[in-house]
């Protein structure tokens, strides 16, 4: 018998025999299905982030923020700085000649949660008119605009979800002023959903601040960036960065999806180690109790390197058989969910994003649980390959 048929009849052998060895088995794949769902829930965090703010940054807009900032939440820029950025060439013109520009700044404020009561901290971003029309993507969805000047605010429908006193009417009070919500906006699931809009001179009087935090800039065309970064580059009077908004925005979310995917790993590796030693135990005993079965296929003239593959074989495929029911408790557990950053925490304010597990994140989680079956189920397979004929002929 050739060598591929002896392997392939090996390898029924032992698919055959698994029901009779179904809780063994059982410890191999629950505990694999729970370093994937652990896995695959934490990483969910970072493509949920890197979705929500790839969603946000358009190649063709800029943001402008101090050269000394890394992000927009700590950068200043006096008003100085504005005028002469909004004389810069490169930006785009609005309908009524004005730059197609927004000066922001960003303030926080302290609501009460939906799901349990308990104070959260939200973004309010103050900008300029041309705002929505720089960000078409922003659509008004229940209500109306704010005024200029006073104090009303639009809600992002996430801020919404997520938070009470933020519906279309309702006003509360955050230090010495009453703000109303007079109107309520959809950004398609970018970040801006999380936040708070009005207008920027009424937030800085309330904040009683003199300072933008940035300048979001629409570019004139493809050459706009250039002769932007040029101008401002030249010009002795500012101290500024100017990127585009996507790459900005990938930079920020890649910085935290970063540190998310290594927590995701250690902890995953430390349950790894464990779910090693149940295959290890595991296989080792599925070998113990066919060293008979084996003895006597090497007897007849198998050779042992299909007993080798055929133990392997079967690590793997429990290992897989894990790895998809540990997919799909994490699929069932966290998809969908929304989460938020801590604000502040990672130079993105706070930031409301769905958690999403795609096929990347299952085919990831698959990889990591044959890696464990392959070595959880190795010493075993050379244990089976190496077994003495004799010796365990003797043992019946």
């Amino acid at each position: 018998m050739r060598l591929w048929q002896q392997i392939i009849a090996v390898v029924g052998l032992n698919l055959r025999s698994l029901p009779q060895r179904f809780v063994t088995s059982l410890v191999i794949v629950v505990g694999i299905a729970g370093v994937v769902t652990v896995l695959i829930g934490a990483l969910s965090f970072a493509t949920g982030l890197q979705h929500t703010l790839a969603s946000t940054g358009r190649p063709d807009r800029a943001i402008v923020l101090h050269k000394q900032a890394i992000d927009e939440v700590g950068s200043t820029l006096p008003h100085e700085y504005v005028a002469t950025i909004l004389d810069a060439p490169g930006i785009a013109r609005a309908a009524d000649g004005k730059p197609l520009a927004s000066a922001e700044m960003l303030a926080t404020i302290n609501l009460p949660r939906r799901s349990d009561g308990q104070l959260g901290t939200l973004i309010l971003r103050g900008v300029s008119q041309e705002a929505m029309q720089l960000r078409p993507e922003l659509r008004l969805v229940e209500g109306r605009m704010f005024r200029r000047g006073v104090h009303e605010l639009i809600a992002g429908r996430a801020a919404q979800d997520r938070y009470r006193g933020l519906n279309v009417g309702s006003r509360f009070v955050f230090g010495p002023t009453e703000w109303r919500i007079v109107g309520a906006f959809d950004s398609g699931g970018g970040a801006h959903d999380s936040e708070l809009l009005g207008d920027a001179d009424t937030v800085l009087s309330a904040y009683q601040r003199t300072t933008y935090n940035s300048v979001i800039i629409g570019l004139d065309g493809s050459q706009g960036f250039d002769r932007l970064i040029a101008a401002a580059d030249k010009d002795p009077t500012l101290s500024v960065l100017v990127r585009r908004e996507s790459q900005y925005y990938e930079q920020q979310s890649q910085s935290f999806a970063r540190l998310l995917s290594v927590i995701a790993e250690v902890v995953g590796s430390i349950m790894a180690i464990g779910a090693v030693f149940a295959a290890l135990n595991t296989m080792y005993s599925a070998v113990a109790s066919r060293t008979v079965e084996i003895a006597t296929l090497r007897a007849i003239g198998f050779s042992s390197f299909p007993v080798l593959v055929s133990v392997i074989i079967e690590a793997l495929l429990l290992a897989v058989i894990g790895a998809l029911l540990g997919a799909a408790i994490a699929w069932l557990a966290v998809n969908g969910n929304t989460v938020s950053t801590i604000s502040g925490g990672s130079g993105l304010a706070q930031v409301v994003f769905h958690l999403r597990i795609g096929m990347a994140l299952v085919t990831v989680g698959i990889i990591w649980a044959c890696v464990v079956g392959l070595i959880g189920g190795l010493l075993p397979a050379i244990r089976a390959a190496r077994l003495p004929v004799a010796t365990a002929l003797r043992a019946v």
